[in-house]
């Protein structure tokens, strides 16, 4: 980290966080943070469902809610972005306060209940987005909709033609009754749904559904048999968790998801599990705790295709990016694969 880097964090740690998350957006896009451009090379160079990708590691969804930042952050060292989630109707969310940094777990808690400006507001900026790299929307459902299936379905219609790829988030604890969605006879509804809409989109994209780490092994496969019987083109394992096993920071009862550091051991297991169920016949993207260059390769030894990131800047400023696309590079050279994909999957025994 860099004594740029070092002063911003610690200035914005000193307010809340909330107010510092929105003066990180400004900050990047007002061009005070010094980005390093596209991070790759032949070793790190991959595909994701078919999409190129520099670098296997992507900024996960949450951070740039309305996309806002992207022509910032495709210069930011990551390999794909993924913004949202985006609602049918702009909704302001749950009441403040509702992020909590958990600084002793290196850790977050957030209860924001997607809040966003809407799919309109958010496909006129993806129209004039950045095609330097894949950046994809996380499709959300407003908290009043009588019909959540068919806000997926429409999030995706508007928004699709400016994507590269799209997530339907289930997953979210924020949102009341949104987990339910991952019953088996919801879920094959609701993808049934954004599938046909997929089907309408000129390009039709990939689309990816993104679990969360408090399931059961038997509900991990099933939801595995879900998503290739609905042909969809991967699974982002994980959202955040409800638990709160093991905290020690004075904010750990607060409600909401908990991202960072005390998920990264869960999230991994419930990824391999994943893995194992579908043998290889989907991408599969880890998340949850990954801060540093050996989580993220620990994430595709046990089956992730590419990696995904967020609450770790919250402590390490967004050179983390930088950092562990160079650190998986000396990694895959040390283990002698030739590429990200030689080594997909082959350490998932350990998580089993």
């Amino acid at each position: 980290m860099n004594l740029i880097e070092r002063a911003g964090l610690a200035a914005l740690h000193r307010i809340d966080p909330e107010a510092a998350h929105g003066l990180s957006l400004r900050a990047l896009n007002a061009g005070l943070v010094p980005l390093p451009g596209l991070v790759t090379s032949p070793r790190l160079d991959c595909t994701l469902a078919g999409m190129a990708l520099a670098n296997p590691v992507g900024l996960a969804a949450g951070f740039d809610k309305n996309a806002t930042a992207l022509a910032a952050l495709s210069r930011s060292g990551f390999g794909f972005l993924e913004v949202g989630a985006a609602t049918p109707l702009p909704q302001p969310g749950n009441p403040k306060p509702r992020l909590f940094r958990l600084t002793e777990d290196r850790a977050a808690i957030n209860r924001f209940g997607f809040n966003n400006d809407g799919m309109q507001a958010i496909a006129a900026r993806l129209q004039s987005r950045p095609r330097s790299l894949p950046i994809g929307l996380n499709l959300g459902a407003n908290k009043t909709s009588a019909d959540r299936a068919a806000d997926f379905a429409q999030v995706l219609a508007t928004c699709g033609p400016h994507v590269d790829f799209a997530t339907v988030n289930v997953s979210s604890p924020n949102t009341e009754k949104l987990r339910d969605l991952q019953g088996p006879a919801a879920l094959s509804a609701l993808l049934a749904r954004v599938m046909e809409v997929r089907a309408g989109l000129a390009i039709p994209i990939p689309v990816f559904l993104k679990i969360a780490p408090d399931l059961s092994p038997d509900e991990i496969a099933e939801i595995g048999g879900i998503a290739l019987a609905a042909g969809l083109s991967g699974i982002i394992a994980t959202n955040t968790t409800l638990s709160r096993e093991g905290l020690k920071s004075a904010a750990r009862d607060e409600m909401g998801g908990l991202s960072g550091a005390p998920l990264f051991e869960k999230s991994t297991r419930v990824l391999a599990q994943l893995s194992l169920a579908t043998a290889g016949r989907l991408p599969l993207i880890g998340v949850g705790g990954i801060s540093n260059a050996d989580q993220a390769y620990a994430k595709i030894r046990a089956g992730a295709s590419a990696v995904q990131l967020y609450t770790a800047m919250v402590y390490q400023g967004i050179g983390i990016a930088v950092r562990i696309a160079h650190g998986l590079e000396a990694l895959l050279a040390r283990d002698g694969f030739a590429s990200v994909h030689d080594a997909i999957g082959t350490g998932r025994a350990d998580w089993l």
